[in-house]
């Protein structure tokens, strides 16, 4: 495994995430305390986007592109998703650790998120959304992905508009390493 490779799951087990800094694009680690985290058993579903997804506007898939789904997250005009990043996630993809739920209209990506599952925790990284609502169905997908395979954290590293419409929150940063330990103990497999 690449050393980058190693050092950020090395970095996730220990509470850390990576970004490429803004300045000179190098890969730095950080950790925000207080701690983002979208608790899986009280994910709230706005009512407005409940009745949007009840039309399927979408077909949900999981690592069918995840290429795309890291290209549409770094096309913002600020991303910390370097070119180096983006590589680094593709190879953890390649070896089962990166994977990404997508939102597809007929046969065009237009919207998904990504991030990295290790032991029973998934580390969410971005997201992007092409169309209304791409992104945040797949966010509610990937809840219920992750209740049904018995996972028991999910990492948002920060509390956002976006995020804390589902119910994210912040909780100290002692308490998110000891829910990281107990969730990293468990045997789960993410996908197939």
């Amino acid at each position: 495994m690449s050393g980058w490779a190693r050092r950020i799951l090395e970095g996730y087990q220990q509470g850390l995430f990576p970004m490429a800094a803004r300045e000179d694009g190098r890969l730095r680690f950080y950790h925000t305390n207080p701690r983002g985290i979208l608790p899986l058993e009280a994910v709230h579903v706005p009512r407005r986007l409940a009745r949007r997804l009840r039309q399927n506007p979408f077909t949900i898939r999981i690592d069918s592109d995840f290429a795309g789904v890291v290209q549409g997250c770094s096309e913002r005009a600020e991303t910390w998703i370097s070119p180096d990043l983006a590589e680094i996630y593709t190879f953890l993809h390649e070896k089962g650790f990166a994977h990404s739920v997508e939102a597809w209209q007929e046969a065009r990506l237009v919207g998904g998120l990504y991030g990295v599952a290790i032991g029973g925790a998934f580390f969410g990284e971005s997201m992007f959304a092409l169309v209304d609502d791409a992104s945040k169905a797949c966010l509610l997908h990937l809840v219920d992905h992750l209740n049904e395979r018995r996972y028991r954290l999910l990492d948002c590293q920060m509390v956002t508009e976006h995020t804390r419409r589902f119910g994210a929150v912040w909780i100290p940063e002692s308490e998110y390493l000891d829910r990281l330990e107990r969730a990293l103990r468990l045997k789960r497999r993410f996908w197939p």
